[in-house]
């Protein structure tokens, strides 16, 4: 392709970029050398993919690939949780891992879905170490810089993935989220960021579920279509799931289009849990009026029944439980203990906390999960909900470093991450589908995220109203910095 069409492929969506493909107008291959071509001029300045995996998408691109909605499009796996492929570095931020040169042993449902689909997948994208913080700045790979402004983080644990498709190296990436980690790196990066409903996609064979539900699987986009299509093609059980969410009324796809009566929509702003930025409040406020303005009946309401300092607590005894045994198991594959030395000051506390527990304390923590997850229900069904606004971000997105913990003080920078997730993570424990749209810019050009919240197993909904503010509010000539 010449450097002008190579320019205009770069800007189009999964979907359109696909189309190019099954007209004849653009090959596979040609997709996929444009986007190592963008991947090797972007990434020294971003650091985003962290493995490449180039002559193998050549091959790819090249062979019989499946005949899916997004037949040859390039596209990157998150080194961590769901991107598992047999045989590919598999690191998870850490410099233990890293320096053993360890491989995933198995391929994910999700990753043979995502393929089936006829994605090509050309490499993988930085994480924070063991995914455990809304910043991507690891010991193992250091920083990934935010597309509009690299002082800035990207977001995380999906960062790698949000700046990559952020700058139009890929239009969409694999991503996942066990406290906010695909909305918070999509509200830092201008993107589309649906967390789905609890079950509705896979998380197998190697895991039934992680941090007692919390954490779910899916993708960072550009555009609404992309992750409605995108989820019609990798949602669904899988033999030995623990639970899977009720079954869609149809294709997400299909209720882009389709009629949407007035939706009853709850405007939350305020957090027991940190304090709301302004333009965070003005960016809730654009989207309430483009809202109401398409015929929905917006409200103020209260802040939900989650968010005590006994919830976090039991939240954290559950994610130091499973960090824990993360770091037990990958001890025992590389036949050596693991311990100070090998994580950062941070992790590394969380993981003794998590030693320390009893099998007990664990259970308590899931029954406070579950006990929270009720009296969020409740709350919905008093108040005749639709869905809930709330902002993505407690703030604008943060400066690189100013999250990272200092050694003499471990828990600092977790307790500053964790403040990120003041509106994400309320929505892991109950299952809730939920999405982050860019909606709003601060004046210094940063994205500032909005999100959507619906009842559980309701992404149609959340689809839908999310395909109106896209028409009403268009982010797609928006262009970041560095691109």
């Amino acid at each position: 392709m010449s450097d002008r069409i190579t320019e205009q492929v770069a800007g189009l969506d999964a979907t359109a970029q696909a189309e190019l493909v099954r007209l004849g107008d653009v090959s596979s291959r040609e997709l996929v050398e444009g986007a190592i071509e963008r991947i090797e001029r972007l990434n020294p300045q971003l650091n985003a993919v962290i493995h490449k995996l180039y002559d193998r998408a050549r091959r790819v691109a090249e062979g019989s690939l499946p005949d899916g909605p997004f037949r040859g499009v390039p596209f990157l796996f998150k080194d961590l949780g769901g991107g598992d492929s047999e045989g590919d570095p598999c690191h998870l931020g850490t410099r233990f891992l890293r320096d053993a040169g360890w491989k995933a042993p198995g391929t994910s449902f999700l990753v043979r879905r995502f393929r089936e689909a006829g994605l090509v997948d050309v490499g993988r994208t930085n994480v924070p170490e063991l995914g455990a913080w809304t910043t991507t700045e690891s010991e193992a790979y250091g920083p990934t810089r935010n597309p509009w402004s690299p002082g800035h983080s990207s977001g995380g644990s999906s960062g790698g993935s949000a700046a990559a498709v952020a700058a139009g190296m890929v239009p969409a990436a694999h991503a996942n989220d066990g406290g906010g980690s695909i909305r918070i790196p999509a509200s830092a990066c201008g993107l589309v960021g649906l967390k789905p409903s609890r079950g509705r996609v896979s998380l197998g064979p190697a895991v039934g579920d992680t941090w007692a539900g919390m954490v779910h699987e899916f993708a960072v986009t550009r555009s609404v279509r992309d992750c409605a299509a995108l989820l019609d093609a990798v949602s669904g059980p899988m033999p030995g799931d623990p639970y899977t969410a009720p079954p869609p009324r149809g294709p997400f796809a299909e209720e882009l289009s389709a009629e949407l009566r007035p939706q009853r929509v709850g405007l939350l702003v305020e957090s027991p849990a940190a304090a709301v930025h302004a333009d965070c409040v003005a960016a809730c406020e654009v989207a309430a009026r483009a809202l109401a303005d398409l015929g929905h009946r917006l409200e103020p309401v209260s802040a939900l029944p989650l968010g005590a300092e006994e919830d976090a607590e039991r939240i954290l005894d559950v994610i130091a439980a499973g960090q824990a045994r993360d770091v037990e198991r990958y001890a025992q594959v590389l036949g050596r203990e693991l311990g100070p030395d090998d994580l950062d000051c941070d992790n590394w506390t969380v993981t003794e906390r998590g030693q320390q527990l009893s099998a007990t304390d664990y259970l308590a923590g899931v029954e406070a999960l579950n006990h929270a997850t009720r009296a969020a229900a409740s709350w919905w069904d008093e108040r005749e909900l639709d869905v809930l606004l709330t902002p993505t971000l407690p703030a604008p997105p943060a400066q690189i470093g100013e999250l990272v913990a200092d050694p003499a003080h471990p828990m600092q920078g977790f307790e500053r991450s964790g403040a990120f997730t003041a509106f994400t993570i309320p929505f892991n424990v109950t299952g809730q589908p939920a999405i982050s749209l860019p909606l709003h810019w601060t004046v210094a050009g940063l994205p500032v995220g909005v999100q959507l919240v619906a009842r559980y197993g309701r992404e149609d909904l959340l689809l839908s109203l999310a395909a109106g503010l896209e028409a009403a509010l268009p982010w797609s000539d928006r262009r970041p910095p560095v691109w």
